[in-house]
């Protein structure tokens, strides 16, 4: 089988990372935060011997890929354009693309938005959600003792402050806390939805439950390359992207109706906390109304946010599966 081969090419402006794997019809894996083009190790090499050219780039701010410093420059329409840029790089017409976690909206919005580059699109934790009648962060849940994620990223240096205090620290334990080891069969959602906030004392790592060893899914190994990376640039450049979030708002008002025309999958974890977010069920139930080409929806049992890496095998075969039926 092809080996993996790792390079730097340039992309709608910017030095790009990427690894890949394989030959045949072009596959592209965007990863989500915290992680790297490594969150798809296994879905290159199952590609690959299943006859296809995989590749997952770090994304923009990530890994080996230039971090621009203006928050500006991290707009979904910028990510969008880098998965642009990258086909163009690769000297391809059109690709599959995929997305985990912040990597399935850059997913989604490509299919939309450039539906003669993305022929089809798999979604996964993520689905395409509806555009809110105001900016985001307005609406997002805050208390006097704490306050959503998203909210506690907007400000730039606090979340990296804690974050890079203890880096190998940080991604263990945002690893570990929302994998489906650390949710037991009988949570009812209310621990789940714990993990979307804050405190504002002591911050975001501190008070999250983790299990005491780690999954067969992850290595000590596995950790060390994550914070590896994030050792290098900081993580600015992941943050950033949630800085964003009203300002996409604002920039893909034009396409808040527009319906995703090319054929889909989505991939969740039963125990995925972003499963549990208020609405969140109801909108992959609803699904196929904003993507009338949904071939499947599928709630992978006992898989928490990490799905391809936590279900390799599954999410591979699944994948697979959808690639060969296009």
């Amino acid at each position: 089988m092809a080996e993996l081969k790792r390079s730097v090419v340039a992309a709608n402006g910017i030095e790009m990372h990427i690894a890949e794997q394989g030959e045949g019809p072009l596959v592209l894996l965007c990863h989500g935060f915290p992680e790297s083009w490594y969150s798809w190790r296994d879905q290159l090499s199952d590609l690959a011997a299943a006859g296809f050219r995989a590749v997952a780039p770090d994304m923009r701010g990530y890994g080996q890929t230039d971090v621009p410093r203006s928050i500006d420059q991290y707009t979904l329409l910028h990510l969008v354009g880098d998965m642009v840029g990258l086909l163009d790089a690769l000297g391809a017409e059109t690709a599959v693309i995929a997305g985990h976690d912040w990597g399935a909206p850059v997913a989604w919005q490509a299919a939309l938005l450039r539906p003669d580059r993305f022929r089809a699109v798999i979604g996964l934790s993520v689905p395409l959600t509806g555009r809110p009648p105001v900016h985001p962060t307005t609406i997002m849940p805050k208390t006097e003792d704490s306050w959503f994620y998203q909210l506690y990223f907007q400000s730039p240096g606090l979340a990296e402050a804690e974050f890079e205090r203890d880096v190998r620290f940080t991604i263990r334990t945002l690893l570990l806390s929302a994998c489906g080891e650390a949710r037991s069969p009988g949570d009812d959602g209310a621990a789940r939805e714990t993990f979307g906030m804050v405190s504002r004392r002591d911050g975001m790592l501190k008070p999250l439950k983790v299990p005491p060893s780690l999954p067969a899914w992850l290595s000590e190994a596995d950790v060390d390359f994550y914070a590896g990376e994030f050792a290098r640039h900081g993580f600015r450049g992941g943050l950033n992207w949630y800085r964003n979030m009203d300002r996409n708002w604002e920039l893909l008002a034009c396409v808040a109706d527009k319906k995703i025309a090319v054929p889909a999958l989505f991939m969740v974890g039963e125990r995925d906390v972003v499963f549990d977010f208020p609405g969140m069920r109801q909108t992959v139930a609803q699904l196929s109304e904003r993507v009338p080409m949904l071939r499947e929806t599928i709630v992978l049992p006992g898989c928490g946010h990490w799905t391809q890496q936590e279900r390799a095998a599954d999410v591979s075969a699944a994948m697979i599966r959808f690639l060969r039926d296009l």
